[in-house]
């Protein structure tokens, strides 16, 4: 009996040694060292700290292949990235964005860039964290119309996903908490600092901009008083705000989302970062372009909405607080926000 209990345990030592191919046994979770220029902490501050989402190469990898990934959508046809084209300033050229049964959405899908800085996400604010932010189109019955089991099944079938998930987060298991983690990690490393205008604003270089721009730059800072709520650094206060589009507006904004009456039809102050390249403009879309948007704060904002921001009633309801060449002379300067790297690096396109 003794010889056949050596072998049995040494078969069972031989079997208990071998490695289970679904247990990930690679590294896990390498910090990712978000590179910014050194002014940026100076004047907007640190990135806000995700202490249960640190960013890491692997989640961020995960994140950026997730974000382009149409397997979140019912049908297979629509990613993040449909609706956030990285060319556009990761917005959406279209005044609504189109969901996969072709059902039209009501406001204008926003800008992705700087968001590690903002604590209001979607127009209307109602959340809080770029991962509760991640989390609502794949269920939007006009967006992607999907269920998250079912993303998760269509995920566990792909191979590739189980090592990608084991490396960002040290297990296989694959839930939507986890992909909305990844994706949000992806989205914070989209940060615009390489701006013309960062060049002659941070980093001295006098010739970045044009004599036009700087006299546009000067407009925005003092008698347009654009920088009270676009303020310079991050070029967003981060605020709430009803900005006077319409005296009686129809479109609740945060006040749907709080049911307080104090803020109806308030709407996230955006980041004029990139603005040259993410029209239409406004929650709904309605400009086409920005010389509208110029147009409108020179004499149309309607001071009698109801819930209009204090900020507004330094623009005119009437008559020409800014002439031809000051209107031309502050597109020039919005213009020098363009950051060309940020539109086209290759870290952010589809891997």
């Amino acid at each position: 009996m003794r010889p056949v209990l050596w072998t049995l345990l040494a078969v069972a030592v031989l079997f208990g040694c071998r490695k289970d191919p679904s247990v990930y046994t690679g590294p896990v979770g390498t910090p990712y060292v978000l590179e910014l220029p050194s002014w940026v902490v100076d004047s907007i501050g640190p990135m806000l700290e995700a202490t249960d989402n640190p960013l890491t190469v692997e989640g961020v990898a995960l994140g950026r292949k997730l974000f382009y990934e149409k397997e979140l959508s019912d049908d297979g046809t629509m990613s993040c990235a449909t609706c956030h084209v990285q060319s556009h300033g990761f917005s959406d050229p279209r005044q609504f964005s189109v969901g996969t049964d072709g059902s039209i959405g009501d406001r204008n899908a926003m800008a992705i860039v700087n968001l590690g800085w903002s604590r209001h996400f979607f127009w209307d604010g109602r959340r809080t964290t770029l991962e509760d932010q991640a989390h609502d189109p794949v269920t939007n019955p006009i967006e992607m119309r999907n269920t998250w089991p079912v993303v998760e099944d269509r995920l566990r079938s792909i191979p590739t996903y189980a090592d990608l998930f084991a490396a960002a987060f040290g297990s296989p298991q694959i839930d939507s908490i986890r992909i909305t983690q990844a994706i949000a990690q992806f989205e914070r490393t989209l940060v615009s600092f390489n701006s013309p205008f960062d060049r002659y604003w941070y980093g001295g270089d006098t010739n970045a901009i044009s004599q036009a721009a700087k006299d546009g730059l000067d407009l925005y800072t003092r008698r347009g008083n654009c920088d009270r709520c676009h303020t310079i650094g991050n070029f967003t206060d981060d605020v709430m705000r009803n900005n006077g589009l319409d005296l009686a507006p129809e479109d609740p904004g945060l006040g749907a989302v709080t049911g307080l009456t104090s803020d109806y039809y308030k709407f996230k102050t955006t980041s004029l970062r990139n603005i040259a390249v993410t029209a239409p403009y406004m929650h709904d879309g309605r400009f086409a372009d920005l010389l509208s948007v110029v147009q409108f704060y020179r004499s149309h904002t309607a001071h009698n909405s109801p819930n209009i921001d204090t900020a507004m009633h330094n623009f005119s309801t009437s008559g020409y607080s800014f002439s031809l060449e000051e209107q031309s002379n502050l597109l020039e300067f919005l213009n020098t926000l363009t950051d060309e790297e940020f539109l086209t690096n290759p870290a952010f396109s589809a891997p």
